[in-house]
């Protein structure tokens, strides 16, 4: 059909239907596309496109609903890694079941590496990946510690849901609690696990109360165990009202049954209860249970989902992983009450717009925004861990890092399966896949260029504490290097720097277990033995009041010599400012030529590189250039950049310089019967106590210590609380020093001085 047949059937439909201005077409307009290919043009129905539209919304919302990302988090000791075992051994993921300490010498599957082990803490994040009942499932281990808060940050913002695991002797406690914590601070619902009910003294019920009352959780028991210690044989589920039973040699054969008679009082009192708690956060389920009416276990279940998806319920399931009991009960609670990626708001800070919240709508149709978490060094490179929270991404398609602005084409996708992996064409929004051959640092964004999103703040805490470390073997040096650069990648809060006195490298980072951890790290991993040098806490300095300067640098050898005045003053930056140097040139006419002024500057910054007091850098100072003056000859960038340095040294002391330190926010949780001991210790370590809570036996105390009294903390309040009081502590502030701790620091720095000079 030709352009002008078009035009005849449009006027033909014009005058039969007598058309008119405002008059409509029926409801199905026609759209007539050139098809160059067929030699003609083709005819698309609005609605035939509308129908395609939502197929395609449709097919991915699908997608989405059924994939699941979780975390499992618990105490020390609680069987976080026999679960997760378990879990891989009935998703199909591994073929037989190795324990953590087994005797074959084989090991758990997801078991972490031994400095991990020895330390009771998760350094890194890791991802596996499963599928149950065709629900995908991605298990996310988390790091626990608030020194690696990048780390815990971004492998947190990756969850959708979470399993936290408590033991049914032990029942809640610190790890738990500091674990809960986080998941609390990062929206994350959550399902408990109540394990280890195969052991001695095991009381699922003494755990649930403490959960509510330490962990203030509104939870309630899904589930009533059959027997316990020894005598542990099922679960009932209150949800469908039947009993499980787990046979076989690894405890694959579930029987259902009804329940047990000596039990039917009991289980009817905890569904009454598990429908009460769950009534008091969901109206629907409040106004059946109100009016008396019969509740499904339909309705129970939906109305157990709404209330754990907004985080105002916790389910609490109940098993032994060891005796292979309960585990895949909690599977089908994870797929039933945990939320898919759709369900979870997640926000972008819009780089545009001063990093102004986003909402993403989480579907592939968007503009590609993707995470990298977690870095990994392969056999063919460096793997790339990515949640994808909106877009599509596929092989051989270019993306732009918005942290360092660099253009990068995807070579290679896959999908992790543990340690192996399987080649994939694309992914869309809610997926976690791994990409080879992209260079980038842990938490950088990705996106198609479309728009500057980034998922975490690109404000990374500045380091707190620094020490120098050196390799004791000089024929490792390459290795060294290695260790550091890759560790500088994963972690923006660890940095390396060269002290430019000694020569020696320095490392600094958010605090003494920090840099611990990968001083041994280097050790372990790259067989590199370093020594390091006592801790640096990271000083700054920084002026109190205006002060004048007028300087002439003035050298005479032979030849061309060196000239150069400069006139101006220097006052402190208010304390909201945020930049921390400021030079502004308020010279009138051509006193000295403007091309000599970026070299004044220069030499001004290089001059805050460090203050005269104990040779730290100065901050918040803004530097004002009014007059100068040059020679036709003898001026220089050269003898402008000196003048500038020897101006601010000239005029530092009559500015009032202090001297900063950095202020840690401490919170420290102990039994109430150590109050008085380790609220005098944190007096004596000069702190200022700013908060005093009571959760339930415990005291929590907020406090602001300067870092320097904080070394050595972790062992002395082990020795005052008996091993139970535990402590976080995160940067706040830099603040002044009082006046006796300058005048130490300053006769310190004089005399080291003398000695090297």
């Amino acid at each position: 059909m030709t352009r002008s047949s078009v035009a005849r059937i449009f006027s033909s439909l014009r005058r039969g239907a007598n058309w008119r201005s405002g008059a409509r077409f029926p409801a199905i307009a026609l759209f007539w596309i050139e098809d160059e290919a067929c030699g003609g043009w083709r005819g698309f129905s609005t609605a035939g496109l509308a129908r395609a539209k939502e197929e395609k919304e449709a097919w991915w919302k699908d997608t989405l609903d059924k994939v699941r990302n979780i975390g499992i988090s618990a105490h020390i000791d609680s069987g976080k890694t026999t679960l997760t075992e378990r879990i891989l051994f009935y998703t199909g993921r591994i073929h037989e079941i190795h324990e953590v300490r087994g005797r074959d010498g084989v090991g758990a599957k997801m078991d972490s590496m031994d400095l991990e082990r020895e330390k009771g803490i998760t350094i890194q994040s890791a991802a596996t990946y499963c599928t149950w009942k065709d629900y995908q499932v991605n298990i996310i281990d988390t790091p626990g510690h608030v020194d690696f808060t990048i780390e815990v940050e971004r492998a947190l913002r990756v969850l959708d849901g979470a399993i936290l695991v408590l033991c049914s002797v032990g029942g809640v406690q610190s790890q738990s609690i500091t674990v809960d914590r986080q998941m609390r601070r990062y929206e994350v619902p959550r399902v408990a696990f109540i394990n280890k009910l195969d052991r001695m003294g095991a009381d699922p019920w003494k755990v649930l109360s403490q959960a509510r009352s330490k962990l203030r959780h509104h939870a309630a028991a899904v589930q009533v165990p059959i027997g316990l210690e020894e005598e542990f044989q099922g679960l009932v589920d209150l949800v469908e009202m039947k009993a499980y039973y787990f046979h076989g040699s690894n405890g694959e054969d579930i029987v259902a049954s009804d329940v047990p008679s000596n039990l039917e009082a009991l289980v009817l009192e905890k569904r009454r209860e598990l429908i009460e708690v769950v009534s008091e956060v969901d109206d629907q389920l409040a106004d059946s249970f109100l009016n008396d009416e019969p509740i499904s276990s339909d309705d129970l279940k939906m109305a157990i989902r709404r209330a754990t998806v907004s985080r105002k319920f916790v389910p609490v399931y109940m098993g032994s992983a060891f005796k292979n009991k309960g585990v895949q009960p909690l599977l089908d609670g994870v797929i039933s009450f945990l939320p898919c990626p759709i369900e979870v708001e997640n926000h972008a800070l819009d780089q545009d717009q001063a990093e102004e919240k986003v909402l993403l709508s989480g579907s592939p149709a968007g503009p590609l925004v993707a995470l990298a978490f977690k870095l990994e060094e392969g056999r063919f490179g460096q793997l790339t861990y990515l949640r994808i929270y909106e877009g599509i991404i596929r092989k051989g398609d270019f993306i732009i890092n918005i942290n360092t602005g660099k253009k990068i084409k995807v070579p290679r996708l896959v999908r992790m399966h543990a340690n192996e992996m399987e080649d994939i064409q694309e992914a869309h929004a809610g997926q976690i896949v791994a990409v080879f051959g992209i260079d980038c640092a842990s938490g950088d964004t990705f996106t198609d260029g479309s728009v500057r999103y980034t998922m975490t703040s690109m404000n990374v805490p500045e380091p707190v504490m620094s020490l120098a470390v050196s390799p004791i073997s000089k024929d490792s040096g390459a290795q060294f290097s290695k260790a550091l650069n890759r560790f500088q990648k994963e972690d923006p809060t660890f940095r390396v720097g060269l002290d430019p006195e000694s020569g020696q490298t320095i490392i600094s980072g958010m605090g003494e277990l920090h840099l611990d951890i990968y001083v041994e790290r280097i050790r372990r991993e790259y067989k590199v033995d370093a020594q390091t040098g006592k801790p640096r806490v990271n000083f700054r300095e920084t002026i109190t009041q205006r002060a004048e300067f007028d300087y002439l640098h003035k050298k005479q050898t032979g030849g061309q010599g060196q000239y150069g005045r400069v006139s101006g003053y220097i006052e402190p930056l208010p304390s909201d400012a945020t930049m921390k140097f400021e030079f502004e040139n308020m010279i009138i006419g051509q006193a000295i030529p403007s091309n000599f002024i970026p070299a004044i500057e220069k030499g001004f910054k290089e001059a805050c590189n460090s203050g005269s007091l104990i040779g730290h850098p100065i901050e918040n100072i803004r530097i004002v250039l009014t007059d100068g003056a040059s020679h036709a000859v003898d001026s220089s960038e050269l003898a402008f950049k000196l003048a500038s340095i020897y101006a601010l040294r000239q005029c530092y002391a009559a500015a009032k310089p202090v001297i900063l330190e950095p202020v840690m926010k401490v919170e420290v949780k102990f039994p109430t019967e150590f109050q008085g001991t380790v609220t005098g210790d944190v007096n004596k370590r000069k702190g200022i106590i700013v908060g005093n809570d009571q959760e339930g036996d415990d005291t929590v105390i907020v406090a602001h210590v300067p870092l320097n009294n904080m070394f050595g903390y972790s062992t002395s309040l082990r020795s005052m609380t008996q091993g139970k009081g535990e402590f976080t502590m995160e940067y706040l502030e830099h603040s002044a020093v009082s006046q006796d701790v300058q005048t130490q620091l300053t006769n310190t720095y004089k005399a080291s001085k003398g000695t090297t000079d």
